[in-house]
């Protein structure tokens, strides 16, 4: 068993509440209160509906939150991944989105557990399994090194974080855990294909991520072993293999239980992806700056590194997947419908003629002096022939700029409503203020159904 293994399997199994700080008790309870609903709207979705009727007949026990449903554990963490992630209003920062990985994991291990998993046992968990993503991604070189090369770390690193709070649910000991860490490490996959024609493989990610996570937990308590070695520089390794240019193995293990990687988390104001949302910010800005609405601008023009081009400098707005993924809409949705928000991504909304001209007049330039893993610089241009440019570097959402709790818990019942009746959304919020108080977190299940 190899140190960096070994540290990170300890963590797991040895890191308890009291060693939390409490700021970050209280961000990883804004944080699953958030991933709860987004994946309650989520569940309503195209993508989540479809992939429910695949196991329509098939028995279980665990809920499919926001629905009537209940399937076998592996497959409710499969589900309601995928419904987390279905609207792009997931957190990010983490594995990237860890949020629609690791809960949906947490969740489904608490049907397996042998013990009631009290709140601030849950709340440990949960940490533990955007550490342990999050350090997955860094140890790959970053979000842009390993992204960059086509693999979508939400999928490739969200596997650990689910393995790592699944572990530490079902109560696995060190070596057990070292085992799931490293099954989960054969379970990793997931491309960026889906960026060139929007189609869905990318909501299926953090399901699939959150499913075989739970399954490599499993199998490591019943006694399967997996590799010891998998982030050690040897022939099929997990760094050697996904990221032989970019690895940085000693990140697996900097600064563990003392930096915690959750405190860099975003919740997400706006529904698209993580890479427009500070242009969003900056276009709104110089528009309140400049004084002027929507009729008055002439054209904006966004400076951007090539990796965020890459990833959201598309145009398509035919599906809701690619046009959450390009930044031309994000702009042009913010002057036309004045938001971001949902339901500036419905059909009818995106098929607005007005957006069509928009989309023209928001021109992109790749500049290579800025950073992969910066902000683009967003330049706005009068009709009266008024100029103005603003980099947002850090946008509304982020740990510096958070969501005031009022704007978080507007964001949940907006979306929570959409399936939950009332009184159902507002016993899950009371729940989750008070959620270190639980003495089992499995009667949650209650008030997500």
């Amino acid at each position: 068993m190899t140190e960096s293994m070994q540290r990170l399997a300890r963590f797991c199994v040895e890191t308890r509440f009291e060693a939390l700080p409490e700021a970050l008790v209280a961000q990883a309870k804004r944080h699953i209160l958030d991933t709860f609903g987004a994946a309650l709207a989520g569940a309503d979705s195209r993508v989540a509906l479809q992939a429910q009727r695949l196991f329509a007949s098939e028995p279980g026990t665990v809920p499919v939150w926001g629905t009537s449903r209940r399937v076998g554990a592996g497959h409710a963490a499969l589900l309601n991944g995928i419904a987390a992630h279905a609207l792009e209003l997931d957190d990010t920062g983490g594995c990237d989105h860890s949020g629609a990985v690791v809960l949906p994991a947490a969740m489904a291990a608490l049907a397996l557990a042998e013990r009631p998993v009290c709140g601030r046992e849950f709340i440990t968990a949960v940490v533990i399994g955007y550490e342990i993503g999050r350090r997955v991604l860094e140890a790959c070189g970053s979000y842009s090194a390993h992204n960059g090369a086509g693999w979508h770390s939400t999928a490739t690193c969200g596997v650990f974080g689910a393995a790592a709070a699944s572990a530490r649910i079902l109560g696995l000991d060190v070596t057990q855990t070292v085992s799931a860490l490293g099954i989960a490490g054969s379970f990793s996959g997931g491309l960026w294909a889906f960026i060139h024609d929007g189609s869905h493989s990318k909501k299926l990610h953090s399901g699939r991520a959150a499913e075989g996570g739970l399954l490599a937990a499993r199998f490591a308590r019943e006694g399967i072993s997996g590799p010891s070695q998998l982030f050690d520089d040897v022939w099929g390794g997990f760094l050697k293999t996904l990221a032989p240019g970019t690895a940085q193995p000693a990140a697996l293990v900097a600064d563990l239980g003392q930096v915690w990687k959750l405190a860099r988390c975003s919740i997400k104001p706006y529904a698209a992806c993580r890479g427009t949302h500070s242009a969003i910010d900056a276009l709104g800005r110089l528009m309140a700056q400049l004084k002027v609405e929507a009729a008055q601008v002439e054209d904006v023009h966004v400076r951007l590194c090539g990796f965020l081009q890459d990833m959201c400098g598309g145009r398509d707005t035919g599906s809701l997947a690619a046009a959450q993924m390009s930044l031309p809409y994000a702009l042009a949705a913010r002057l036309v419908h004045g938001h971001c928000r949902l339901w500036a991504y419905d059909d009818a909304r995106r098929d607005d003629p007005d957006i069509a001209r928009w989309m023209t007049r928001i021109r992109l330039e790749v500049d290579g002096q800025l950073s992969e893993d910066g902000e683009p610089v967003v330049s706005v241009r009068t009709v009266d022939g008024r100029e103005a440019s603003l980099c947002v570097e850090v946008p509304l959402g982020a740990p510096g700029n958070p969501l005031s709790e009022a704007a978080l818990e507007e964001k949940f019942f907006s979306l929570a409503l959409r399936v939950l009746p009332q009184d159902r959304a507002e016993g899950l919020l009371e729940r989750m203020r008070n959620l270190e108080s639980l003495e089992s977190v499995s009667g949650l299940e209650r008030w997500l159904t």
